[in-house]
């Protein structure tokens, strides 16, 4: 079993990928995944990540190999996300209700996407039940087929999103109880935005300006106004729910995005308002969690 260098230990102390990838077993688990392995120059198992197809393969297989999934297709041009990525946002929010002294766990994913990934691990590994939405219907019905094949359908399900405008009203209905909502918003204000992010990714892993190593479509990249438009639109929705749930959440990827959401959510009315600092390889991210809730209200959730 060859094992490779880890991810630097930078991971949620319960993520399975803590020390990197088995490429042995994961081929076994999910035998696609062999033609895209190959040994670096370092003497080490691994994959060309600029490789959008690689990419999605060991994805897969490690879906397949530790969350009990056995089927996950989605068109390639949709998003593919890392798991252990994902896992992490799964396993700090497991604390952050913990915590809370929350039992009987529901969640509302805000963007499911194609790959209904959040619910799958969030499931898998916890027993939570989930309400994922989407503002586009192609990206349900293949969420919807993933989920039937893995026999999900009364754990997790699904609600169309109608006005892009908005992101809880027309979701959430006035007797509904959230524990937590989850969601990745999307990051960049334009397709050429994106673009140009991808290419810099791109010479960054020595492939030239050329070509693409990411997939995703437009809901699931783009957002007028960016990042810090989206999730400021996500609280002031936030703020007309507020005794339906528990903690919103979000991952905010950019810190100054995070800061400036402090004073909006204070103005909105939050009582309580807590940063989880994520970290994998390089990258650094956060989640940003809040409640409209009083200390009474939270005792008696």
């Amino acid at each position: 079993m060859t094992k490779p260098k880890n991810t630097q230990n930078t991971l949620h102390l319960k993520n399975k990928h803590l020390n990197g990838y088995y490429f042995n077993e994961l081929c076994v688990a999910y035998p696609n995944l062999k033609e895209y392995v190959f040994v670096n120059k370092y003497g080490t198992e691994t994959i060309d990540f600029a490789n959008p197809k690689a990419v999605k393969a060991i994805n897969t297989a490690l879906l397949f190999k530790y969350y009990n999934i056995s089927f996950w297709e989605f068109p390639d041009d949709n998003l593919c996300p890392p798991i252990p990525g994902r896992i992490d946002y799964i396993h700090y929010l497991a604390d952050l209700l913990k915590a809370s002294k929350i039992k009987n766990i529901t969640v509302l994913d805000i963007g499911i996407g194609a790959n209904c990934i959040y619910p799958l691990l969030g499931n898998t590994v916890y027993g939570w039940n989930f309400i994922g939405t989407d503002i586009d219907k192609k990206s349900l019905e293949n969420a919807q087929n993933i989920l039937e094949k893995n026999n999900l359908t009364s754990q997790i399900i699904l609600k169309y999103q109608p006005d892009i405008t908005h992101i809880f009203e027309g979701i959430i209905v006035e007797n509904a109880r959230f524990s937590a909502t989850i969601c990745n918003p999307p990051f960049y204000k334009s397709q050429e935005e994106a673009m140009q992010a991808n290419a810099r990714k791109l010479e960054g892993l020595g492939k030239g300006s050329e070509g693409r190593n990411f997939s995703g479509k437009q809901q699931e990249l783009w957002y007028k106004g960016g990042e810090k438009a989206f999730i400021h639109t996500y609280a002031y929705e936030s703020s007309k729910f507020k005794n339906n749930c528990f903690w919103y959440t979000t991952l905010v990827s950019k810190k100054e995005n995070a800061e400036s959401l402090f004073p909006s959510l204070k103005k909105l009315g939050a009582t309580e308002i807590k940063t989880i600092p994520m970290h994998q390889g390089n990258k650094i991210t956060r989640i940003v969690a809040w409640t409209f809730l009083t200390k009474d209200e939270q005792l008696n959730w």
